[in-house]
């Protein structure tokens, strides 16, 4: 009895040694990365980004590490071994000298002029471009956008109310659905009609509140929204329904825009896949390809837009949130400024990585949600030094007076039918006048460990109650991700953030040359699901390294991405491009990202689709 009890407590802690021990070893031998270099005061050092090759772990291997992690042998051994495998160590063996800085904001060179005087202009802006864009020629398929839905409603065929009466025949049918889409997991079909017939009283009145009114847009569950329930992607929060909204979706409602309910994410924002085995939630399907992954944590918002339930949804975007998602669906999706959009009403996870950000069928869409919902906000003191809208220019001809900067060694670590694609974007933009310059971006694997730093300690830190008291709640991959957030000190986060003050200062210094920073948007497309996932989940760090390569920098730093698709795969999973700009210039973000949405010849329609306005 008591060798099979020892048997019994050796073989897991064997099996993930050697799982460990295989771990290292494909990393030690398969490894792209050159040594790492001491670095000197002012002096920038190129360092390659390294490839992660830990095995995915599904099934029992997967349940036997995530128990194990969070053992007293998985804290002392394993844990802060696969520290070491991924150099999250890092910081422990560098000089930097910077004074750190703990939050992105940057202010302005210059805040002049009223916000809402600038919004409201703004907001003309758009509505013209919109107007010169409707006369372009409609494709065989193509989403539907704002433009569209408001052209119906002013029609008075259909109305807000038909459209919302669509819309909740579609919310049925898509959890009926075999597999089940779990794109939007709480509505309620009194509110949404509440909300449409008002708008549509508001139209035969002639009298819409703005651009999004009676638009149906749905909103993460990691923000408030009355009165549904704010479990941020748990089993265990939210155990009552809210009674106060977020800014944000006290901006939508003044707005009149018609909120459809709240969108599946990944638990508590810590994955890039959209897995969430837990009982209110399940796993969202990419309507590209209901078998394989929407991409995290905004995975509902991302599917909601591309199954066409709503043309516009709101995100949020610590590591790639918003951004991955939306590569792999296939739609536009933008991290903003830090501080530029108010977080007031979400969680505070990751109190300096986190931007809120629209995920919507198109750029012009995402810029008029950008628009609505930007502005100081007294609950929110990272935005309160933020600057006007500034957003004439918007839309040109040609993009003659814009250089575009490319680190080719950076954009090339993607898969080849991705780097194709994306490759022959970047030609289109050169022969739409944008100059090309090949720029060299410093520090990237130090980016790439600071920003792991600074989301897994920002969150333990945030969690470290609920960590205790609802350990058996969290889904295995969650408990795995806060036990290696767990080993970060106070140095490694201090760091961590030294680097931040170097990152910001080397990025201000490319910005003199370029406009934008061009990457692709994701190195791989969507991957697949497995069996084994939809019960107790996975942990894949290769899948998740690769996914947020190119989304980290903005996270870090603060500066504003966009992901705008480009094409598809061979097996017709989508494929994005991205634009990155200094700090508070969105607005070079949209005029770039419209010229990319003109290189795409067709867009697919998505397996899964429903057509709201038919």
């Amino acid at each position: 009895m008591g060798l099979c009890c020892l048997c019994t407590l050796l073989v897991p802690c064997l099996a993930a040694l050697l799982l460990l021990y295989l771990g290292f070893f494909w990393r030690v031998t398969r490894s792209s990365g050159a040594a790492f270099h001491r670095r000197e005061a002012g002096r920038w050092v190129q360092t390659r980004l390294k490839d992660t090759r830990v095995p995915r772990l599904s099934g029992i291997s997967f349940q036997i590490f995530s128990h194990l992690s969070n053992t007293v042998f998985g804290q002392y051994f394993l844990v802060p071994l696969a520290m070491k495998i991924n150099h999250f160590d890092l910081f422990r063996y560098l000089f930097i000298p910077e004074d750190p800085i703990f939050f992105p904001v940057v202010p302005p060179d210059k805040v002049s002029g009223s916000f809402e005087e600038e919004r409201a202009s703004s907001l003309e802006i758009l509505r013209e471009v919109m107007e010169t864009r409707l006369h372009f020629e409609r494709p065989d398929f193509s989403f539907y956008g704002i433009q569209d839905y408001t052209n119906y409603y002013w029609a008075g065929d259909p109305t807000p109310t038909q459209v919302a009466d669509s819309i909740i025949r579609a919310l049925e049918d898509s959890e009926q659905s075999n597999p089940p889409l779990r794109a939007v997991i709480q509505w309620d079909r009194e509110q949404i009609m509440k909300m449409a017939e008002a708008s549509t009283a508001r139209y035969k009145d002639q009298n819409p509140l703005s651009p999004l009114d009676g638009i149906p847009i749905c909103v993460k569950e990691e923000i408030k929204v009355v009165p549904y329930h704010h479990r941020a992607g748990t089993a265990y929060l939210g155990k009552e329904p809210e009674t106060e909204d977020a800014t944000v979706v006290r901006k939508l409602r003044e707005a009149g825009a018609l909120i459809i309910g709240v969108s599946n994410m990944h638990e508590l924002g810590t994955g890039t896949t959209g897995c969430n085995p837990n009982r209110f939630h399940g796993t969202t399907r990419n309507p590209y390809n209901p078998q394989h992954y929407t991409g995290g944590s905004s995975s509902g918002s991302a599917a909601a837009v591309a199954c066409g339930l709503c043309p516009l949804a709101i995100g949020t975007d610590g590591g790639g949130s918003v951004r991955i998602p939306s590569s792999f669906c296939g739609v536009v999706g933008l991290k903003s400024t830090f501080g530029r959009i108010s977080a007031q009403g979400a969680l505070p996870l990751s109190y300096s990585t986190v931007s809120f950000g629209p995920l919507a069928t198109s750029v012009l869409d995402a810029a008029l949600a950008y628009a609505l919902l930007s502005g100081p906000d007294p609950e929110y003191p990272y935005g309160l030094m933020q600057p006007p809208l500034a957003l004439d220019g918007i839309y040109a001809s040609d993009l003659k007076d814009l250089t575009l900067g490319v680190d080719w060694t950076f954009f090339k670590a993607c898969d080849p039918e991705i780097l194709e694609t994306c490759e022959k974007a970047v030609e289109y933009l050169k022969s739409q006048g944008a100059s090309i310059m090949d720029i060299s971006i410093p520090e990237l694997e130090e980016v790439h460990v600071a920003h792991v730093i600074c989301i897994l300690g920002e969150m333990r830190d945030f969690l470290q109650q609920d960590f205790n008291e609802h350990f058996q709640d969290l889904n295995l991959e969650t408990r795995g991700s806060l036990a290696l957030g767990n080993q970060f000190t106070a140095l490694d986060y201090i760091q961590a953030n030294r680097q931040r003050a170097r990152s910001i200062q080397y990025l201000k210094e490319i910005f003199t040359k370029v406009n934008c920073i061009i990457t692709p948007g994701t190195p791989c497309t969507a991957p697949l699901i497995h069996d084994s996932d939809l019960r107790h989940g996975h942990s894949d760090v290769s899948t998740m390294t690769q996914s947020m390569r190119f989304m980290q920098l903005g996270n870090f730093t603060g500066i504003p991405a966009l992901v705008v698709p480009v094409g598809y795969s061979s097996s017709g999973l989508p494929i994005s491009l991205q634009v990155m700009s200094k700090l508070w210039d969105e607005a070079v973000l949209f005029r770039v990202g419209m010229m990319v949405e003109e290189f795409r010849s067709e867009t697919e329609k998505p397996k899964i689709f429903y057509d709201i306005l038919s």
